[in-house]
């Protein structure tokens, strides 16, 4: 998991990525690739 300043490149890599919010810290995920995972805060 890449910790990123901005997470909007993040989401741009693959089309199925998604942002959440969960305990204050925003995430990228990605169910159908899990490679593509990204944190922020």
């Amino acid at each position: 998991m890449k910790v990123r300043n901005s997470l909007k490149s993040a989401k741009n890599r693959h089309r199925d990525c998604r942002v959440i919010r969960r305990k204050g810290r925003v995430y990228v995920i990605n169910k159908t690739n899990r490679r593509f995972k990204a944190r922020q805060g």
